[in-house]
């Protein structure tokens, strides 16, 4: 019987004090045992959607006031719709996907903290649904206007050279390179700010970080997007690969193939990757200490999640081993993810490894 040695407090579980009408209890028990896969890649794609709505129709706000000559938004303006579309995110959908929300968090998970490739293939393709969804919700809700600026760019004989251009209509949902851009610097551009951003996620994954509690991690990583759409978004900046495929899919299905983005879609869709795993690999090298003490705060969370798997897979409390008496309580069999995650507690003062505990579920 495998046994882990994370010190654990006892917990409440919401089925402890709260009863749901039965449809949703019959539908927990299936979800659990066959269909938690389903739950898990509605997370992540409703996830990027809420990145991705509010950020975009802060981007049409922006775009049509400019188009029209009217001052509706501004990029500070942009820069906030993402973040607080990311933190909304996180807050709402990652306790029951882990809150990738970003196809090349998922590839680095697969990297470092042994993700099952499947289900990253699952992850990031609802994070492009995810993306598409939102961007074509952004799309009818503002049809009449961005029909009317059309007409009238038209009229005016600029619709070709203006449209599919950042401060164009279809630059409201894909992201272009400016007039005249040199794609090398837009891709220094995107690989320096997707490494820096790839860092900071990392650093709030790392339990021993005292400085970042689970509760904060929404808004720093919001925030870091949105410095960086304050800073460096007129150089041409995508930062992931779900909102970059998913609003140009979207940008293609209004105005054609016209809307691809050329050659510097390539740029934007890939760049993040490389350089999210390079900010990965940074944090692990040169940043990350396994001789730190996990902070208690992370230890709580870390034991919180441990008790969720647990019940889901028991409907009940589990059965641990008394470390000073050596009694045995209640407990149950563990599925191939919860025998890892208990030998990543066993370890915890040797190795990294808890980190993908928060990740995996």
């Amino acid at each position: 019987m495998s046994m882990h040695h994370l010190p654990r407090q006892d917990v409440v579980h919401l089925a402890d004090i709260s009863t749901r009408p039965p449809i949703f209890t019959l539908w927990e028990r299936h979800r659990h045992r066959q269909a938690h896969w389903i739950v898990e890649s509605v997370a992540e794609a409703t996830g990027v959607f809420f990145y991705v709505f509010f950020g975009v129709g802060a981007v049409a706000g922006f775009n049509i006031g400019s188009l029209s000559g009217e001052s509706i938004n501004t990029l500070q303006t942009v820069g906030l719709g993402f973040a607080f579309g990311i933190m909304l995110a996180l807050v709402t959908c990652s306790a029951t996907s882990g809150g990738h929300f970003n196809p090349a968090v998922t590839i680095c998970l697969v990297i470092f903290k042994g993700f099952p490739p499947l289900k990253a293939v699952r992850y990031i393709v609802s994070q492009i649904i995810g993306a598409y969804l939102a961007a074509m919700m952004v799309y009818a809700q503002y049809r009449p206007t961005i029909r009317a600026v059309e007409a009238a760019m038209v009229a005016k004989g600029i619709f070709e050279t203006v449209n599919y251009t950042p401060s164009g209509l279809a630059g409201i949902f894909a992201c272009y390179a400016p007039a005249g851009a040199d794609l090398g610097l837009a891709l220094l551009n995107e690989f320096v700010c997707d490494f820096l951003i790839g860092l900071v996620i990392w650093a709030c994954l790392d339990p021993t970080n005292f400085l970042v509690p689970p509760s904060a991690a929404p808004f720093i990583i919001g925030l870091t997007y949105a410095v960086c759409i304050w800073g460096f978004a007129l150089n041409g900046l995508s930062t992931n690969t779900a909102r970059d495929l998913g609003t140009r899919f979207a940008a293609m299905s209004i105005w054609g193939t016209d809307a691809a983005g050329g050659k510097y879609a390539a740029i934007a869709a890939l760049a993040n990757i490389p350089a999210t795993i390079l900010g990965a690999v940074f944090y692990e090298v040169f940043l990350l200490d396994s001789s730190r003490v996990i902070t208690p705060i992370h230890v709580s969370h870390i034991g919180a999640h441990l008790a969720h798997q647990e019940h889901c897979q028991h409907g009940k409390k589990p059965v641990r081993q008394d470390q000073e008496t050596g009694k045995t309580h209640q407990h149950g069999s563990f599925s191939d993810d919860g025998k890892a995650e208990i030998q990543t507690f066993e370890k915890a003062n040797k190795s990294r490894d808890p980190i993908q505990t928060v990740q995996r579920s």
